[in-house]
């Protein structure tokens, strides 16, 4: 029997009986023979940190736009914590954890440069909404490794489609992630804009802190502490109504004091307006996409191959090539 077989049957004996099984996952689009190490939630894990999507994110806005800090989060930063909060929840639920992570891992590989703001930049220009959910799952199905994609399981790939949006994932794993997801971001984004000194503690209504804590490991703590404990209480994964009110409060709080906020988002009016140039640009030259894009030209379209570039920059990147296309060079003499 090979480690991996015996990883699989070690899951009946470990897991809960409603927790994903690696032995009984619906597959892959394109077979390929098992791996005699590792299951294959393990292996969609290591393809996903191996790609070039994601190390890109190290380099994309979560919320504040190339902040002048070390410590502000970043598309990267928030993946690794989304990934913590959920593989928490998962093990203390006796779910899978690999499955869970693996979602977790891949579940923002879409996002665009600028974070919403060049989601909505692409949207507005090519009229059609884009949605980074259903561009993650774009990337690991066609746009890594040279349109062969990463060939996931569809447990991770339903779980990334499902993370946001109208689409609930299947599996109890993928639920976890997108709470899990909603978890790190309020929480993350909120520590972000006291650091940046759009907020401070004091700010945050008392009736939110009194049900979830004052600091930000209380808030943290106490919605995943709860989430675990009404789903063993329940049998029904969530959490208790007043905490999932007071979670959607602060929510709605942060929407009207940071994501909304002039101070910080001041600069996205910029960033909307690269996003809008180099779609246009591309739109009437599309020779000048990068070779690699070239071929995709006559399956794809132009708009959409021009989306999937524009998509997958990073923030540095989306202005150089901005800079390169549109801002005059120093003249040098040789």
């Amino acid at each position: 029997m090979t480690v991996r077989e015996h990883l699989e049957q070690a899951e009946y004996t470990m897991l809960a009986p409603q927790a994903q099984k690696a032995a009984e996952t619906k597959g892959r689009c394109r077979e390929e023979v098992d791996n005699d190490v590792r299951t294959c939630y393990q292996r969609d894990m290591d393809r996903i940190v191996h790609s070039k999507a994601f190390r890109r994110l190290m380099h994309k806005t979560q919320v504040f736009l190339q902040p002048e800090g070390d410590h502000y989060r970043t598309r990267m930063t928030h993946t690794i914590e989304v990934s913590r909060i959920a593989r928490t929840i998962a093990r203390a639920l006796r779910l899978n954890e690999d499955l869970t992570e693996a979602i977790a891992l891949g579940h923002d590989l879409g996002h665009t440069p600028f974070g919403h703001a060049g989601e909505f930049a692409l949207t507005q220009a090519t009229g059609i909404p884009f949605r980074h959910n259903e561009q993650s799952l774009r990337v690991v199905d066609i746009l890594e490794k040279d349109g062969l994609g990463l060939n996931l399981t569809h447990e991770v790939r339903m779980g990334i489609l499902g993370h946001t949006g109208d689409q609930i994932p299947e599996t109890l794993e993928g639920q976890i992630v997108r709470t899990s997801d909603r978890i790190a971001y309020i929480n993350h984004d909120l520590d972000d804009a006291i650091r940046a000194g759009i907020l401070t503690q004091q700010d945050i209504p008392r009736d939110i802190s009194y049900v979830l804590g004052e600091s930000h490991k209380e808030r943290i703590n106490t919605l995943v502490m709860d989430m675990i404990e009404h789903t063993v209480r329940t049998g029904v994964l969530g959490m208790e109504e007043h905490i999932a009110n007071a979670m959607n409060d602060l929510r709605a709080f942060l929407f009207e004091r940071v994501y909304r906020n002039p101070v910080a988002k001041g600069e996205e009016v910029k960033a909307k307006a690269m996003i809008a140039a180099l779609y246009e640009y591309y739109l009437k030259n599309p020779n000048k996409l990068p070779a690699d894009f070239i071929p995709q030209l006559d399956f794809e379209g132009i708009p959409r191959v021009i989306c999937d570039y524009i998509a997958g920059m990073t923030d540095k990147y989306a202005v150089y090539k901005y800079e390169e296309l549109f801002i005059p060079s120093a003249w040098q003499i040789h």
